[in-house]
């Protein structure tokens, strides 16, 4: 048996966010912060600049999470690799290779509790059941998961442009009932949903953070014309045509 004292009770830390087996906690001020820093820390809390951590509950689901993430875990906790054979290993492998993502994730069984390491980063909790059981991340976003979610590679439809508007040709793809945890350099109440009915968006850059798999994405010349292309400064762009929903960045994050 175990007790946490001082930690989901903590006045200190709020629970922003709570899905599944996973709780979001934010810590409001650094109480422990030097006075040299004080200014800073204090005016980076008013702009919601401060330490976040995700707190898995394996009692409700077990928990796979990026490598590396994991802070402190206590009581009942079991911790595998989530391979499950050699031919499992090497399509895990190739499919780290081609996502920049960590080829094995570890998986954490049990009753226990696991906390993983605090960041700055804003964590976002997405229900599956709400992008049709099965969305498609941007590089860099996958935090953790339940671990009933499969882990899949979704190709680009057109691989000759997507190297030209230097986008990569693979994404990170989860199907499956359950939750999936993302850290993201932007604020959930900063992005944009966009639903899309049999229709088209083009977007100038990698704003989009997530989008369903049902979308076909590709990368396109934002004029049919070379010559009009160049005339107006504007090159590839990324397209995502049919029906679904994306999650889009208002502002430049890989530049914050």
């Amino acid at each position: 048996m175990f007790k946490i004292n001082n930690f989901y009770d903590n006045p200190n830390i709020e629970i922003k966010e709570e899905k599944g087996p996973f709780k979001v906690l934010e810590y409001q001020k650094n109480l422990s912060v030097d006075k040299n820093f004080a200014m800073s820390e204090y005016f980076s809390s008013k702009m919601q600049i401060r330490k976040r951590q995700l707190a898995c509950d394996l009692s409700i689901s077990p928990v796979t999470s990026q490598t590396g993430a994991m802070q402190w875990m206590v009581g009942d906790v079991e911790l595998t690799s989530g391979i499950k054979g050699i031919g499992d290993f090497f399509s895990k492998s190739i499919k780290g290779s081609v996502t920049k993502e960590s080829a094995v994730k570890p998986e954490y069984r049990g009753s226990g509790r696991v906390i993983l390491e605090p960041t700055y980063k804003h964590i976002i909790l997405i229900d599956l059941a709400e992008w049709n059981n099965s969305i498609v991340l941007e590089d860099g976003y996958f935090l953790a998961c339940t671990s009933n979610l499969k882990q899949k590679i979704k190709t680009r439809t057109n691989i000759s442009s997507s190297l030209m508007g230097n986008e990569g040709m693979f994404n990170l793809k989860l199907e499956g009932d359950g939750i999936l945890a993302l850290e993201s350099p932007i604020a959930k109440d900063d992005l944009i949903e966009i639903e899309l009915e049999n229709d088209q968006i083009k977007i100038d850059g990698s704003y989009a953070i997530a989008w369903s798999d049902s979308l076909d994405f590709s990368v396109k010349k934002a004029s049919k014309s070379l010559v009009s292309s160049a005339m107006t400064e504007e090159g590839f762009v990324n397209v995502y045509t049919g029906s679904g929903k994306i999650l889009l960045a208002p502002l430049d994050y890989k530049e914050k």
